[in-house]
């Protein structure tokens, strides 16, 4: 019997909105899947670019979802820019939070002091997802930034998924900060390492691989991390911006979702596909469906269906062709039905380049 995805791995660091839950709700599977993965003896981390919770509360509410957590298997961006900052500052130093109190006591922890105005002359500003940030919160951070503080973003995710659709999320505001001081932060969450090399490190992990929802933050992280990855449907980034997607934020599998895990890893790597025959033409891509029988041995297999064995032979075709305008193009009923149902009907370059992944 071929060994699954996930058992290859002796870690898997997942996100979670998108990819383990959407908003208050879990993504079907997710919880099965996590389950096995555990029963094979991976190693299982919680990445997550939202700073607004400690690591208990988000252990518990895994846990109220059904999904298994323990608080050592949670990394939370508050966590990676509190130990961002402890690397740079003195000891007991005054750091302004904007921020959840979570963030806060992530300051305390590593013996930095947390404060909530300029005047206490921080030396530095952190920034976390917080619903209740407000003008003067960030009225303050503007102050302390334009004398001098160092700046640590905790995320610069543009967007927060929620059961009511994407809301804003930490980097919109991080951004409006940006513009009122002319300053650019460190960031400390995902794309970048800190938060990434802190859970394989607590994993003592020698094959990890990352599993999200987004091409900007947590495949580009596990590109500049340099561990594979797999994305999942089940969120944020969409086939559209998969295939219009840059060099470093290009997924070594894509599934519907978690329970592609459960398969062999061939049924999931983005390659050439027997069902499917790409050319590459004068003006883009032509995609023709070789035979019904041909879809492959993955159909049948845990969260795949037609349209994403397609998505994989035209990402193995359009990313050896480089960079450039691409358009996709179908050659029978077949191919127009799965790239509508893709979102590629029509696809253009133009519209999905790599603005689209930020």
């Amino acid at each position: 019997m071929r060994q699954s995805l996930g058992a290859e791995h002796d870690a898997l660091l997942f996100d979670l909105d998108g990819t383990v839950y959407r908003g208050g709700e879990v993504i079907e599977g997710a919880e099965s899947t996590i389950s096995r993965v555990r029963q094979a003896g991976v190693s299982v981390r919680y990445v997550t670019n939202n700073a607004s919770k400690p690591p208990e509360e988000v252990a518990a509410a895994l846990n109220e979802l059904g999904v298994a957590a323990t608080v050592p298997e949670v990394s939370t961006s508050a966590q990676a820019g509190a130990a961002l900052l402890a690397e740079r500052v003195p000891p007991g130093s005054p750091v302004l939070v904007v921020g959840t109190g979570a963030l806060a006591e992530e300051l305390a922890n590593v013996g930095l002091s947390p404060v909530r105005g300029a005047d206490s002359a921080p030396v530095a500003v952190i920034q976390g997802h917080s619903p209740h940030t407000t003008w003067a919160d960030l009225a303050e951070a503007c102050l302390a930034i334009r004398g001098g503080a160092v700046w640590v973003a905790c995320n610069r995710d543009a967007t927060l998924p929620t059961e009511r659709g994407e809301l804003p999320g930490n980097g919109a505001l991080v951004t409006a900060l940006g513009e009122a001081t002319g300053s650019s932060p460190l960031v400390a969450g995902k794309p970048e390492r800190t938060l990434l090399d802190r859970a394989v490190n607590t994993a003592d992990a020698l094959r990890p691989m990352l599993v999200g929802d987004r091409l900007e933050t947590d495949i580009l992280g596990a590109y500049r991390a340099g561990i594979p990855s797999m994305m999942v449907l089940s969120g944020v980034s969409t086939p559209a911006e998969l295939l219009a997607a840059p060099v470093e934020c290009r997924p070594t599998y894509v599934a519907a979702d978690l329970t592609a895990l459960e398969a062999p890893a061939e049924t999931t790597m983005i390659a050439e596909q027997a069902g499917w025959k790409v050319d590459v033409t004068g003006s883009g891509l032509s995609l023709a469906a070789v035979s019904a029988a041909g879809f492959g041995a993955a159909i049948g297999s845990p969260g795949e269906w037609t349209g994403l064995t397609a998505l994989r032979a035209l990402c193995t075709a359009r990313w050896a062709v480089g960079s450039g305008e691409t358009t996709v193009t179908p050659e029978d009923s077949t191919a127009e039905a799965v790239l509508r149902e893709l979102g590629l009907l029509g696809f253009d370059d133009e519209r999905f380049g790599t603005s689209a992944v930020g």
